[in-house]
């Protein structure tokens, strides 16, 4: 049962991903996994449902596992730029076809279609502005950064550059590239940060 789950929630992935939630019916996904709509059912009371499974399984990003306490800002930018590098290619290794603009459409959707989802993600994104900060100001105490700045805004600034690695996909349609220049931003705002 699990298995036949999984299955369906595999293939109407790739349907939500090369179309959009609005286009794709419950009749198209029972056709593209051979089931009755009836046996699609059994599994899955609607299509929102199945949806928010997909997105649960396919757009899962997990926080990042730091201890601010101790870590330096450049620690914490390499560390968080190593697991966006992991979480971007696991997340793309799904599927044969690289499209950055699939993905974002996809997660446009999950905003869209996923009650709750924009709440959550506004969570997310409000946890990690918080514990950058606390680095930023950890950062400044123990003289690795300048003490004239406003944590708050550069910490905000931090996951700006973070979120422009969308606009890198789709800019340069590479991950490698993208993560090399997301990598190479963030090495030039911590210069920025460094004292003279």
């Amino acid at each position: 049962m699990e298995n036949t789950k999984e299955f369906i929630i595999d293939e109407a992935f790739k349907l939500f991903l090369d179309h959009s939630y609005e286009a794709v019916s419950i009749s198209q996904i029972s056709n593209a996994i051979g089931f009755t709509k009836g046996a699609l059912y059994h599994h899955f009371k609607n299509k929102e449902e199945l949806f928010k499974c997909v997105v649960d399984k396919y757009l899962y990003i997990p926080d990042a596992i730091v201890d601010v306490e101790t870590i330096s800002l450049s620690e914490y930018i390499q560390q968080t730029s190593s697991e966006a590098e992991k979480i971007t290619k696991k997340m793309f290794s799904f599927t044969l076809v690289f499209s950055a603009i699939n993905y974002i459409s996809l997660f446009t959707d999950a905003f869209r279609h996923y009650p709750g989802f924009a709440e959550s993600k506004g969570e997310f994104i409000n946890k990690e502005i918080e514990k950058t900060k606390k680095v930023l100001e950890n950062a400044v105490k123990s003289g690795e950064i300048r003490n004239d700045i406003n944590t708050s805004l550069v910490a905000t600034n931090f996951f700006s550059i973070n979120m422009g690695f969308a606009g890198n996909l789709v800019i340069n349609n590479s991950i490698d590239d993208a993560i090399r220049l997301q990598k190479e931003q963030l090495a030039e705002f911590y210069k920025l940060l460094k004292k003279p």
